[in-house]
C-alpha cells in the first residue's frame, strides 16, 4: 500500500430534490428525500470494499432532523465530510461575496450540527466556482476546493442536458455554468494551488480528467461506456490511469448517488440519465472500477489527500 501513489474518492451527497432542482421541476420545492434508502446502501457497499471517502454534503439536507440519522452513519463509518453548498444553486459562481459567505456559513453549521463534524474542503454545485469564493474558503479556513472539473466538454454536457429539459430562458441562464465553461479544458489537472493575492492561496484538487486529452474519467462516464461495452470501459479506464501515472498525476475520482443507484429503487428520477439501468448492474460495475482503482492506487478520502500534499509542500 505504502509504494502505491495516492488517489481521493468522493461523492456529491445530492438528495432527490437537487437533482428535481437542476432538472426544473417545481416538486423540488418540498424538499423529497432518499436518504432512508441511499446512505445505509452506499455504506454498506463501501464497507465491503474497504475504502474511506469524502461526502460532500448540502446544508439544506442537514437542517431536516430525518437526515441527521444518515449523516451521523456516515461519520460513525469513519467517512470524511465536505461542504456542497446549503442551496445547491449550480449558479453559485453568480452570487455576491456576502451572500457567498452566508452560503458558506449556513452550511457549515447545518453539517457541524448535524455530524459533529466542521468541512475543511468545498465542491461547487455543477462545477461552479470562481475566485471570489475561493477568497471566501480560504478566509474561513478550508484547506482545499475540489470544484472544477478541467475538461473542454463541459459545455456539450450541458447543451444535451438543457434539451432534455424544458428550460425558460431565465433559468437556462442561471444554468449558464453548469458542468462548467469551455476554458475548463486549459486548468491543470493534477493538484495545484491558486494564487489569491497578498501571498494568500489555496489547494485545488480537480476532479481528474485524462491527462492532456482533458476527456472525463468519473463514475457517471464510465457507465455509460460501459453500457456501450464493459471492455471498451475497461480499456478507457486502464489508459486514464496510465496517462496519470505518466505524468505522476494523483487522481480524485467523483461519485454521485445516481452512479450507484438505479430507477429501479428511486423511481421519482427516472427520467435522469442512466436511472434506467437496475441498481444491482450499477453496483457491480462501480465494485468492478473500485477494484481495478485499488490494485493501482491507495485510496483515501479528499480531506487526507490534500493534506498529504500540503505537507509535502513544508519538506
Amino acid at each position: 500500500m505504502r509504494n502505491k501513489p495516492l488517489a481521493s474518492v468522493s461523492l456529491d451527497l445530492d438528495n432527490m430534490w437537487s437533482y428535481m432542482k437542476t432538472h426544473g421541476d417545481e416538486e423540488w420545492k418540498s424538499y423529497p428525500s432518499y436518504y432512508d434508502i441511499f446512505v445505509p446502501y452506499v455504506l454498506e457497499i463501501l464497507k465491503e470494499l474497504d475504502i474511506k471517502i469524502t461526502f460532500f454534503i448540502v446544508g439544506q439536507d442537514a437542517m431536516v432532523e430525518k437526515n441527521k440519522t444518515y449523516l451521523k452513519q456516515i461519520v460513525e463509518a469513519g467517512h470524511d465530510i465536505g461542504n456542497h453548498s446549503f442551496n445547491h444553486d449550480v449558479w453559485i459562481n453568480q452570487y455576491s461575496r456576502n451572500r457567498l459567505e452566508t452560503e458558506l456559513e449556513n452550511a457549515e453549521n447545518a453539517i457541524f450540527n448535524a455530524t459533529g463534524r466542521k468541512p475543511n474542503g468545498f465542491r461547487g454545485p455543477g462545477f461552479s466556482w470562481n475566485k471570489t469564493l475561493l477568497e471566501v474558503l480560504y478566509d474561513r479556513q478550508y484547506i482545499y476546493d475540489a470544484s472544477s472539473l478541467p475538461t473542454f466538454i463541459g459545455p456539450l454536457a450541458r447543451m444535451y442536458y438543457f434539451r432534455r429539459s424544458d428550460f425558460s430562458k431565465d433559468d437556462k441562464k442561471k444554468r449558464i455554468s453548469l458542468f462548467g465553461p469551455f476554458y475548463d479544458g486549459f486548468r491543470k489537472v493534477r493538484p495545484y494551488y491558486i494564487s489569491l493575492g497578498s501571498g494568500k492561496k489555496i489547494l485545488e484538487i480537480p476532479i481528474t480528467t485524462i491527462p492532456f486529452l482533458k476527456l472525463p474519467f468519473h463514475m457517471s462516464y464510465l457507465i455509460y461506456l460501459n453500457l456501450i461495452s464493459p471492455l471498451l470501459m475497461k480499456v478507457y479506464l486502464s489508459f486514464a490511469i496510465l496517462m496519470c501515472k505518466v505524468t505522476s498525476t494523483t487522481p480524485s475520482f467523483l461519485l454521485h448517488p445516481l452512479d450507484i443507484i438505479g430507477g429501479d429503487q428511486i423511481k421519482e428520477l427516472a427520467f435522469f440519465p442512466g436511472m434506467n439501468v437496475e441498481s444491482d448492474r450499477k453496483v457491480l460495475i462501480f465494485k468492478d472500477v473500485i477494484k481495478i482503482l485499488k490494485n493501482r492506487f491507495n485510496l483515501v478520502n479528499l480531506d487526507f489527500h490534500a493534506r498529504t500534499i500540503i505537507n509535502s509542500e513544508k519538506k
